[in-house]
């Protein structure tokens, strides 16, 4: 989870941001890595005497500091920054910091003239997501401290070179047998590109890599404040053999760069099956095939068999889930049955998908019954997620309910690594049935203790509570089934030892027990709200996770930060993901969501909030649509509504696929859209139509451009781009521009909070024979465009005079003729309907229009040629 800050300073006061968060490392066997963003501040920057070196900037970042402790894997880190503002007008400041996947955000507190504003917890619900700023200098770089302590010995640590070499002995470590610090305090002039550069190379990551030693096969059982901690990770085992099975998406959706890095993935992932594991592969699109029928040996023969086999697949057609995940669970069932394997192997199925079905069975919650109903219990399934279009949350659910997980894996060049890197995850299975018990009535709220498999290079972690007065020592026996034996395997945990090297570290997190068992317990109580079965089971849930949110206090699915003045204002600063889309909705609101007039002064003293942010999950504001807007929908159909005639104006375009059409240019104010055409799949009747399948929007004065289509929303600025996806709902801001998205429906762009512009999504089915999805686009009428704005829509921001006369029937009965009179022209027009898709993007409300035939010669100034441009954002140049 991540918090963005938007705070608007009054005349110089210092203010210090504090954040806690706690994250449960990811990185298998015990590895930790530290991710560091710099906040966006745009501020004067001092030399080193504390000359001002630029007038134009206001603010100045005086200080960053990271310090980050680790005990016993648990990472506690703290971000303060230290800003003043050097000007007599209120000054904008950005808080912006990367916060690690699966963290959580446990405080937040900031102090203004001596006064600190800390947050509370309360319920709600959302999802808050990070951008990356354009980095500054500082006055001072303070620290970046990194302290790992672990009770277990530490058996190397490391902090590779991020930077190229530009800090070559920056980072000083200090290491001893189970402590280490590393401190990275580069000066102003380190930081600066060059001796006279305001830009820094203060921009990447800090990464500290460690492991810990592992002596004992039962593992580290740690027992401190009334809590307890089992760690797991037994190596020098013998890989048990593995039946499995690839199941790949080869519909339409996955043509060029994912089918590409998949294929190139699969190949490696073959490569490293050993002799003793079985396999098969099953590709699907709105069919289901088989390289083999059956499980076969994974030998070198059969393996390059099925590369080329792979290396065959041509991405076609529509998406069927449900028929493929069954034939791969026959598969496995039906050797089994048969005792055709081996009753030590373990069995795997791994689905690699990029969108949700669209043939056969597509009813989700139906798919997960089937395949809950006839899988075995010895089989896992593994789900992969590429892109921005699938069902996340489908697939989780899927994986959850029948002993695997899943993951998304980002669709873009990087998509081979990430498959092999999940791969590896779970290709040298070591152990079976792993259960954890601990025989005595002094432990209590133990977290999951049975595992289905135990991979190599993973980690188990169980805690639970520990009462001390009730025994001396907690025992602990683990059993397990390895590759060719039966494990028991047993501890003791000696509370003194413990104890005595916590109480001499200054740096130790004394509650990291605790921390942890709550990490662990609210994680697993929001899976299993997800697999509730009842509403009244997910609503006990539901209270256990509050409870535990507001108890630990940590951010969840269901509680979000806010903040309070003296006089109780709040504001809600932070939420957290919806686990599944039944989830009450919140967002990551800093200003916006409140009137002005609502807004503390200590916080905003200027009538318009600012806010840097992206938050997902987020409820986007439902407003009415403006009666009148010109608009663009179809192939493509321009509906100008002109105001003071207070009637629309119709016309088409029929241009070519790949043309890009300037919709609004306007120089003066900096403003740009575009709009490419995409052809349909094949002629209709002797005609091509095209649509736009993507838009761009510049806005010059702020540097940010935005791409739309039928994909994803891109957004770049500076030297910064991330990507929004139709299947989420979310919200971005920057300091004049807002994006919206309200999942698979529409983009919402606004600028200053006047200027508007609607974007909705049109899909269309995948398996269609001529249509394709595409966009529309909403313009209302507005004067914040200067008198000089142009474009096929820019041009009617300064309405020109028409006159309608002489209405009588035309050759349709049902399509009236007239004559009309526009900028010296008499044009001969049709009475017609066009579709406005905002209130209802299935079918649509009638627009009444007169329709200008050509292209919309005569009513638009010159020729619609005149109106192609060569890239998504250049102006448009006339004559």
């Amino acid at each position: 989870m991540i918090s963005h800050h938007s705070f608007c300073s009054s005349t110089c006061f210092y203010y210090i941001f504090l954040i806690d968060y706690e994250d449960l490392v990811e990185l298998a066997p015990g590895k930790f890595q530290l991710l560091r963003r710099e906040p966006e501040i745009s501020g004067i920057l001092p030399g080193e005497s504390g000359e001002i070196m630029e007038e134009a900037d206001q603010v100045t970042l005086y200080s960053y500091k990271v310090q980050s402790t680790i005990t016993s894997r648990m990472a506690t880190t703290m971000i303060q920054s230290k800003v003043v503002n050097n000007s007599p007008q209120p000054q904008n400041v950005v808080f912006d910091v990367q916060i690690p996947k699966g963290a959580f955000i446990s405080n937040f507190s900031m102090t203004v003239d001596g006064t600190t504003f800390r947050s509370l917890l309360r319920r709600n619900c959302g999802r808050a997501l990070s951008h990356r700023p354009e980095q500054k200098t500082l006055k001072t770089f303070n620290a970046l401290d990194v302290w790992v302590i672990e009770p277990q010995g530490i058996r190397f640590l490391h902090v590779p070179d991020t930077f190229e070499g530009h800090f070559d002995g920056v980072p000083v470590i200090s290491k001893g047998q189970q402590k280490a610090h590393v401190s990275f305090k580069p000066t102003v002039a380190q930081q600066r590109i060059c001796p006279n550069c305001r830009e820094t190379v203060v921009d990447g990551e800090l990464v500290v890599l460690y492991d810990v030693k592992r002596e004992e096969k039962a593992g580290e059982l740690e027992v401190f404040n009334g809590y307890f901690v089992h760690f797991f990770a037994p190596d020098n085992l013998d890989p048990i053999p593995k039946n499995i099975l690839f199941v790949i998406d080869v519909s339409g959706s996955m043509w060029g760069v994912k089918m590409k890095q998949t294929v190139e993935a699969m190949k490696t992932i073959l490569d490293d099956l050993r002799a003793e594991d079985h396999f098969s592969v099953i590709d699907f699109n709105q069919n289901v095939r088989t390289w083999r029928n059956d499980l076969i040996s994974a030998t070198k023969t059969q393996v390059s068999d099925a590369k080329r086999y792979i290396e065959k697949i041509q991405p076609s057609g529509g998406t069927n889930i449900n028929e493929a995940l069954l034939r791969a669970i026959f598969i496995l069932n039906e050797a089994n049955n048969l005792g055709l394997l081996d009753p030590n192997s373990v069995s795997l199925i791994i689905l690699v998908s990029d969108g949700d079905p669209t043939v056969g069975e597509l009813k989700l919650s139906k798919i997960q019954k089937n395949v809950k109903e006839n899988i075995q219990d010895n089989i896992s399934l593994f789900s992969l997620g590429i892109g921005f279009d699938v069902d996340y949350d489908f697939l989780k659910r899927l994986s959850n309910e029948n002993r695997g997980i899943a993951q998304r894996i980002y669709g873009n060049q990087d998509t081979s690594s990430q498959l092999k890197k999940f791969y590896n995850q779970v290709s040298t299975p070591l152990l079976r049935n792993v259960q954890f018990n601990y025989p005595h009535t002094s432990v209590t709220d133990v977290t999951q203790n049975n595992f289905h498999n135990y991979f190599g290079g993973s980690e188990i972690v169980v805690a639970g509570k520990f009462d001390p007065a009730k025994l001396d020592q907690l025992e602990s026996i683990i059993t397990a089934t390895s590759a060719n034996t039966q494990l028991v395997l047993e501890t003791l945990a000696q509370m003194d030892d413990l104890q005595d090297f916590l109480s001499k570290d200054k740096h130790a997190d004394p509650d990291f027990t605790r921390k942890l068992w709550a990490y662990l317990t609210i994680n697993q109580l929001l899976a299993e709200r997800s697999l509730a079965p009842t509403a009244a089971a997910k609503r006990r849930i539901t209270r256990s996770i509050l409870q535990m949110s507001l108890d630990h206090h940590i951010v969840t699915p269901l509680t979000s930060l806010v903040i309070e003045n003296e006089a109780g204002d709040e504001r809600m600063l932070a939420d957290a993901p919806p686990q599944d889309p039944s989830c009450c909705s919140g967002a990551l609101y800093y200003g916006s969501k409140v009137a002005p007039d609502s807004i503390p002064s200590w916080a905003n003293p200027s009538p318009t909030p600012v806010i840097s942010m992206l938050a997902q999950g987020a409820q986007v504001l439902e407003s009415t649509p403006p009666p009148h807007v010109m608009r663009v929908e179809n192939d493509p159909h321009f509906i100008i509504y002109l105001p003071k005639s207070q009637k629309n104006i119709c016309f088409n375009i029929d241009s070519e696929p790949g043309k890009i059409l300037n919709l609004v240019s306007d120089p003066e104010s900096g403003i740009v859209i575009n709009g490419q055409l995409v052809g349909a799949k094949k002629p209709n009747n002797g005609k091509l139509s095209t649509y736009f399948g993507k838009l761009g929007f510049y806005f010059q004065s702020e540097d940010v451009k935005i791409e739309i289509s039928t994909e994803a929303i891109t957004l770049s600025g500076g030297s910064s781009t991330f990507a929004l996806s139709w299947s989420d709902t979310a919200q971005v801001m920057n300091q004049r521009v807002q994006i919206s998205v309200k999942k698979a429906k529409v983009v919402t762009i606004t600028l200053d909070k006047e200027m508007s512009f609607s974007v909705l999504l049109h899909r269309v089915w995948k398996k269609h024979p001529i249509n394709v999805d595409f966009l529309g686009i909403y313009v209302p009428p507005t004067n914040k465009f200067s008198p000089n704005a142009h474009g096929l829509i820019g041009q009617f921001m300064q309405e020109p005079k028409i006159h309608i006369f002489n209405e009588r029937p035309g050759k349709d009965p049902e399509k009236p003729e007239a004559s009309m009179e526009v900028k010296g022209q008499k044009l001969i027009v049709t009475r017609g309907l066009q579709k406005d898709y905002r209130t209802d993007l299935v079918f649509g409300t009638d627009v009444t229009c007169w329709f200008v035939h050509n292209s919309g010669k005569g009513f638009i100034d010159g020729h619609y040629k005149d109106y192609f441009v060569p890239q998504l954002y250049s102006f448009l140049k006339r004559p």
